[in-house]
């Protein structure tokens, strides 16, 4: 195995680990904003579209991760 092939596996792994801890940020809006949900019905419509914005944001980093990955496998 050339250690090229093996160096570019593990750089990859470590970009799909940090992609991954994209889902505790998201765990982390996600209940912040049910909290504010429960604690304020009012502003439940507001909170739910900001939540959103901010989940697809955080989602986002994890995407990147994975292309950055495939990248770093198929044309490095």
């Amino acid at each position: 195995m050339d250690i090229n092939l093996g160096l570019r596996a593990i750089a990859a792994a470590i970009a799909v680990a940090f992609g991954c801890l994209s889902s505790i940020g998201e765990g982390l809006i996600c209940s912040h904003a049910i909290d504010g949900m429960a604690r304020n019905p009012e502003m439940a419509d507001k909170l739910r579209s900001n939540m959103i914005v901010a989940v697809a944001l955080d989602e986002s980093t994890a995407i990147y991760s994975l292309i950055i990955a495939i990248l770093i496998i198929f044309v490095m």
